[in-house]
C-alpha cells in the first residue's frame, strides 16, 4: 500500500486545471453509447472509476477510440441501445456510478448481466434502484435485504413506466430510472425530496431527449434515442475543492482554477466557503452541455457555519474537505442531513470525525452529521484512508495546516477519481510555498 507523506505549508498560489469532472465522464460515455451516431468526447476523465464504464460498454460491443496519449479524448460509435449480452459478469471496481447507472440501461435489455465491484462497493446498497427498476418490470438479485453487489439484472425489451417517489436525493438514483425509462412505454417519472445534481437531465437535453422538470419531479419518455453530438467535459468541481479548501484557510493564498465545472446542483462548496468568510470570483460560459469557468479563491480568515437541508446534495462529495475547513475556521460549524455519507466508499461521518480528532481537533458525532469546534493547531498523525478517495485526499489538505507530519496510508486509491493530485500537492508544497 502507497503512503502519502505531507508536512505544512505556509502559502499557496496557484494557476490549476483540474481533470475532467468524473460525474460528467461516466454520463458522458454511457449516453454516447446509446446515440445514433459518431460521438466525441474532450476532457474525459481518466480514472480508474470511468475507466470501468468503458471496460463495461467495450464488453458489451461499444467501439470507443482512443484519440490522444493522454486518454482524454474518445471517439464513440452510438450503437442505438444496441448492447450485446457480455456473457461474462462486468467488474465495476469501485464505481458506484458505474453499477447504478449500468443497472438502469441493462433493466432494459433483454439479457442476464451481473455486475461486481470491489470490496468497498460490495458493501454499498443497490436496493435503492433494484426496487424502482424492479417496479419496471426488471428483476435484479443482490445479497442480502439491502442487495449489495454482486447483483444480477435480467433485463425486459420493454419495461412498463412508472411514477417513483424516490425516499432519497440521489443522482444516481434518479438517473438510472430515467435511463430505464428510455425502454419504457409512456412517461416514466421520479419525484426527489430536494433537487439532486441534474448532470444527467442536462447532458439527455443536450443530446436532444425530451426531459422535463416540474417542480420537484422529472420526467423522461420512452422510445427516444439520444442525437449523437461531441461533448466537453469540464474540470471537475469535486476535485477543486480540495484546493480551494486550501487557499480559503489560509489569509495568505490564493487559487485559481481554469476551466471547472460550475453546474449550480453542484456549487454548495463555492457557497458554503463564501459563508465562511473565503473572497470568491467567477467566470461562466454557459454556451455548452454544462455551465463551466474560472474560479479564483483567496485566503481570510474562516469562521463557522451551519451546513445542511436542501444545499446537502450539492456537496456532498464535498463535505469531507468542509469538515477540514471547519477545523480551520474560527467557532462552531455543524454538519447535519448527511446520512448518505455513511454508505460511500467508507462511513465518512465516523472516519472523518475520528482523523480529525486525532490530529486535534474536537468534534462530535451525530448519525446524520458532525460539529465541528474550530480553532484548535492541528499536528500531524497517520490515517487510514480505507480505500476511499475523498479521505485520503481530505487530509492531504489538513496536513498543509498540521504540525509535523501527516502520513495517509492507502493512499492509491486516489487514481479512482484524480490522477495527478499528489503531483498538485507536491507542486504547492514546493515551487509555490514560501
Amino acid at each position: 500500500m502507497a503512503d502519502l507523506r505531507v508536512r505544512k505549508s505556509e502559502k499557496f498560489l496557484a494557476e490549476i486545471t483540474v481533470p475532467g469532472d468524473k460525474s460528467i465522464s461516466h454520463r458522458a460515455l454511457l449516453f454516447s453509447a446509446l446515440s445514433n451516431g459518431i460521438c466525441e468526447i474532450t476532457g474525459f476523465l481518466t480514472s480508474e472509476d470511468c475507466l470501468a464504464t468503458m471496460a463495461a460498454l467495450k464488453a458489451m460491443g461499444v467501439q470507443i477510440e482512443t484519440l490522444d496519449k493522454s486518454g482524454t479524448h474518445l471517439r464513440v460509435q452510438g450503437c442505438r441501445g444496441d448492447l450485446h449480452d457480455p456473457e461474462r459478469p462486468i467488474d465495476c471496481g469501485n464505481s458506484g456510478t458505474t453499477m447504478r447507472l449500468l443497472s438502469g440501461i441493462l433493466a432494459g435489455r433483454p439479457f442476464s448481466t451481473t455486475l461486481s465491484g470491489d470490496a468497498s462497493l460490495s458493501k454499498r446498497p443497490m436496493n435503492r434502484v433494484a426496487i424502482p427498476l424492479g417496479q419496471m418490470g426488471a428483476e435484479i438479485q443482490g445479497q442480502g435485504e439491502r442487495c449489495t453487489p454482486p447483483i444480477t439484472i435480467k433485463g425486459r425489451e420493454r419495461l412498463q413506466a412508472i411514477h417513483y417517489d424516490s425516499p432519497v436525493a440521489s443522482a444516481q438514483v434518479k438517473s438510472a430510472i430515467l435511463l430505464a425509462g428510455l425502454s419504457a412505454e409512456g412517461r416514466t417519472s421520479v419525484r426527489e425530496p430536494m433537487p439532486s445534481r441534474d448532470h444527467t437531465e442536462r447532458m439527455l437535453r443536450y443530446l436532444l431527449v425530451k426531459v422535463i422538470r416540474e417542480g420537484d419531479t422529472v420526467s423522461i419518455w420512452g422510445g427516444q434515442v439520444p442525437e449523437s453530438r461531441d461533448i466537453q467535459v469540464p474540470g471537475d468541481i469535486s476535485s477543486a475543492a480540495f484546493w480551494l479548501v486550501a487557499a480559503a484557510a489560509n489569509q495568505r493564498s490564493s487559487v485559481t482554477v481554469r476551466n471547472v465545472g460550475l453546474n449550480p446542483t453542484r456549487t454548495g462548496v463555492l457557497k458554503v466557503l463564501g459563508r465562511m468568510g473565503a473572497r470568491i470570483t467567477e467566470r461562466i460560459d454557459e454556451s455548452g452541455c454544462e455551465p463551466m469557468g474560472d474560479v479564483t479563491i483567496t485566503g481570510a480568515g474562516l469562521h463557522g457555519t451551519e451546513i445542511g437541508g436542501g444545499e446537502i446534495p450539492s456537496l456532498i462529495d464535498e463535505l469531507p474537505v468542509l469538515a477540514v475547513a471547519a477545523a480551520l475556521a474560527k467557532g462552531k460549524t455543524t454538519i447535519r442531513d448527511a446520512q448518505e455519507l455513511r454508505v460511500k466508499e467508507s462511513d465518512r461521518i465516523s472516519v472523518v470525525a475520528d482523523g480529525l480528532r486525532r490530529m486535534g481537533a474536537k468534534v462530535e458525532e451525530f448519525a446524520d452529521g458532525m460539529e465541528i469546534m474550530g480553532g484548535a493547531p492541528l499536528h500531524g498523525t497517520e490515517i487510514q484512508a480505507l480505500g476511499d478517495h475523498r479521505i485520503a485526499m481530505s487530509f492531504a489538505i489538513a496536513g498543509l495546516f498540521a504540525d509535523g507530519e501527516t502520513v495517509i496510508h492507502d493512499s492509491e486509491c486516489i487514481e479512482t477519481s484524480y490522477p495527478g493530485f499528489v503531483h498538485e500537492l507536491e507542486q504547492l508544497q514546493t515551487k509555490l510555498t514560501l
